[in-house]
C-alpha cells in the first residue's frame, strides 16, 4: 500500500475514533447516542466502543510501510490490535446487536462480528505459519470489518441524500429516516469494504511479484 494511502487511513481512523468515543467519555448513559435499556446495555456498548477505537487506530498503523518494516514493532501492534481490539470489540459487538431490537442490526451485526472473528483468526495463525502472503490477506479482511465503524457512517447520510428529492427535507421526517437507514448502513458498510479489499487482493495476485512487492512497500 501506498504511503499516502497508509496516512490518509489513518488520519480518517484518528478522526473517526474522536467522534464515536468523545459521547462516551464522561459514562454518563445520558450522552449515550444509542438507545440502551439499562446500565449494563451502556456499559456493554462502552466497551465495544472503546476496544473498537483501539482497533481501527492501531489497525490503520499496520498499513504503514515504517511499521510493517519494524517487525518486532509491527509484531507487537498486531497482538494488540487483535487481543485489545479485535477480539473483546467483536464479542461485545453480538449481545449489543441482540438487544438493538432491529432484525437487521441483529442479523448484520452479529455476522459481521462472527466474520471478525475468523479473519482475526486466520490472519493470526497464517502469521504462526510464516505464510506471510495469507497473512495480510487476512488482516487486510479483517480490517475491512473494522472499517465498518467509519464506512456506516458514511452511507447512511449518503442513503438519505438520495431519498431527500422523494420524501423532501422536512426534519421530523428525515430524522426518522435516518433512524430506519441506520440497520442499513451497518450491514452495507461491512459488505461495501469487504468487496473493495477482496477486489485489491485479486488485482494484487494477478500482478508480477517485482511489481505487487513495489505497491506494498
Amino acid at each position: 500500500m501506498r504511503r499516502r494511502t497508509a496516512w490518509l487511513i489513518f488520519i480518517v481512523a484518528v478522526i473517526a475514533t474522536t467522534v464515536l468515543v468523545y459521547p462516551y467519555l464522561g459514562l454518563d448513559i445520558d450522552d449515550s447516542r444509542l438507545d440502551v435499556r439499562d446500565s449494563l446495555h451502556y456499559y456493554v456498548l462502552v466497551g465495544h466502543i472503546g476496544t473498537a477505537a483501539v482497533a481501527l487506530v492501531l489497525g490503520s498503523l499496520q498499513f504503514m510501510p515504517s511499521v510493517r518494516a519494524r517487525r518486532r514493532v509491527h509484531r507487537a501492534l498486531g497482538r494488540v490490535y487483535l487481543l485489545a481490539g479485535v477480539l473483546p470489540s467483536a464479542v461485545a459487538t453480538i449481545p449489543v446487536a441482540l438487544w438493538s431490537g432491529r432484525l437487521m442490526t441483529q442479523i448484520g451485526l452479529t455476522t459481521a462480528a462472527v466474520l471478525w472473528l475468523i479473519s482475526g483468526g486466520l490472519a493470526y495463525r497464517a502469521a504462526r505459519r510464516r505464510d506471510f502472503d495469507s497473512h495480510r490477506n487476512w488482516m487486510m479482511r479483517n480490517y475491512a470489518l473494522t472499517f465498518l465503524a467509519v464506512t456506516a457512517r458514511v452511507i447512511v447520510p449518503l442513503l438519505l441524500l438520495v431519498q431527500i428529492p422523494f420524501r423532501g427535507a422536512d426534519p421530523g421526517s428525515m430524522g426518522e429516516l435516518a433512524t430506519s437507514m441506520i440497520p442499513i448502513g451497518q450491514t452495507l458498510g461491512w459488505v461495501v469494504n469487504l468487496v473493495v479489499v477482496e477486489t485489491i487482493i485479486r488485482r494484487r495476485q494477478r500482478l508480477p511479484e517485482a511489481r505487487r512487492m513495489e505497491l506494498l512497500s
